[in-house]
């Protein structure tokens, strides 16, 4: 697995939701903040989107496409203006448009994501990642917006199938495009610097090996030295910290996901026995790892 793939598996849970909106006229709609992420496709027409966290008004426009990682609380409309006329989504008529030639068609929905584990890749992230309709800018999210928009209709075969699949290709992508043009955040300059990248890598592909930093120094091709000040500087940890971090992150996916022993879960995530996952769990996330995996079924 790279970083990016596991980022977003680590924090992912169930499979996203969505709503197709088709509106005109005069029309103001608010979604509450989401545990979550929430995300919204213009296929046709334009709006405004308004943050409720004091944010500019964002005006979007047919083919753009906007990731709320956090899920925070927004107005859409037809105009930023009063958005104390805003209805709850919920609550929101969907007529098909309104007969002035400004209808707007619109795919809503949200992902599921678990906050407790979340990959600081993912935790620094914008309020709002608007990725405007540009021609020759991300071709891949480009091809996944025309693919959804020809996937709404349920009548299709395998639609119900297809549509969860490529909203989840969705938010690759459109993790993807942030990171090529973020101009703030530490990673997307840790996953362009080739010696960070190369010791990520093979974290990810293999966390449970018996990692030193001396074994990781040679897999990134550089001194133990020359590791440890690039991947610190970068990553914000040393190596040996993001590794066990990480495995500890990776046992507790395990503990909500599958109810494998906690022996095959400690030998999986790198440590060799339970009682030496417990004990670095407990220090981690503040309960055993039993109590974990029973607060994780219950939510």
């Amino acid at each position: 697995m790279d970083v990016v793939s596991d980022a977003i598996s680590a924090v992912r849970t169930g499979r996203p939701s969505s709503n197709r909106l088709r509106v005109g006229g005069s029309w103001c709609t608010r979604l509450a903040p989401y545990e979550g992420a929430g995300f919204h496709v213009v296929l046709a027409g334009g709006c405004w989107l308004v943050p409720e966290t004091g944010g500019e008004p964002v005006t979007l426009g047919a083919g753009d496409v906007v990731l709320l990682p956090h899920g925070a609380g927004h107005v859409l409309a037809d105009s930023p203006g009063d958005t104390a006329r805003a209805v709850p989504f919920e609550e929101m008529r969907r007529p098909d448009g309104g007969g002035d030639g400004r209808e707007v068609e619109l795919l809503c929905g949200k992902y599921r994501l678990d906050r407790s584990r979340t990959h600081p890749l993912m935790a620094e992230l914008p309020e709002v990642v608007h990725l405007p309709n540009r021609v020759g800018r991300h071709p891949e999210l480009r091809s996944a917006v025309d693919l959804l928009a020809n996937e709404l209709d349920e009548r299709r075969p395998g639609s119900c199938l297809a549509l969860p699949s490529l909203l989840d290709l969705l938010l690759i992508y459109m993790v993807r495009a942030w990171m090529s043009e973020a101009e703030t955040g530490s990673w997307p300059s840790v996953l362009s610097d080739p010696v960070t990248t190369a010791a990520l890598r093979a974290l990810h592909s293999d966390p449970a090996a018996p990692w030193t930093n001396d074994r990781l120094a040679a897999a990134a091709g550089v001194s133990r030295a020359t590791l440890a000040r690039r991947f610190t500087a970068l990553v914000g940890r040393a190596p040996m910290a993001y590794l066990t971090w990480w495995r500890l992150t990776l046992a507790a996916t395990q503990l909500r996901d599958t109810d494998a022993p906690l022996a095959t879960v400690a030998r999986e995530a790198g440590y060799g026995s339970p009682y030496a996952l417990s004990h670095a769990f407990s220090r981690e996330f503040g309960v055993t790892p039993g109590k974990y995996r029973v607060g994780a079924s219950s939510s």
